[in-house]
């Protein structure tokens, strides 16, 4: 196997994504606690359920969704669930599945949520570059996925 190194652009480059996207996570993440809101990582899961509808997700299908490790959503599902903010529902064709659905106080949590998040993204982007600029980013960073997506 060949090493190869990156150019001092892509140096850069990385280094700038991973402190921008860092940062504004943090800001996200300060202004849904000064709210007295749950941690981003909540709404990742709620949107993702409110988005499969009805059926829900299985738990495996969630993990692929979602940014976070199948641990972590594991323990999230069953904070959330303590809360009220979701439900767990068997499979029928396979004992020992669970299908994951959100419910009303989970789909009022994350428009909650959504207030203050939504917010922070216009603060943090919107505000801060043209739509012009916003679009270009948005192409660059989809070459950047596993698979690239397209315009």
């Amino acid at each position: 196997m060949t090493k190869k190194s990156p150019s001092p652009e892509a140096v850069t480059a990385w280094a700038r994504l991973m402190r921008v996207s860092r940062q504004l996570v943090e800001k996200t993440e300060d202004a849904l606690k000064a709210s007295g809101l749950p941690p981003l990582g909540w709404y990742d899961v709620l949107h993702e359920l409110a988005e499969a509808g009805e059926g829900g997700l299985r738990p495996f299908e969630l993990i692929d969704r979602v940014l976070l490790a199948q641990y972590g959503v594991s323990r999230l599902l069953a904070r959330l669930e303590a809360n009220g903010l979701v439900e767990k529902l068997p499979v029928s064709d396979d004992g020992r599945g669970q299908t994951v659905r959100i419910t009303p106080s989970g789909r009022d949590m994350r428009r909650r949520i959504w207030a203050v998040y939504g917010a922070s993204i216009a603060d943090q982007m919107g505000d801060r570059l043209s739509a012009q600029d916003l679009k270009t980013l948005a192409s660059l960073l989809g070459r950047l996925r596993d698979p690239p997506i397209s315009d």
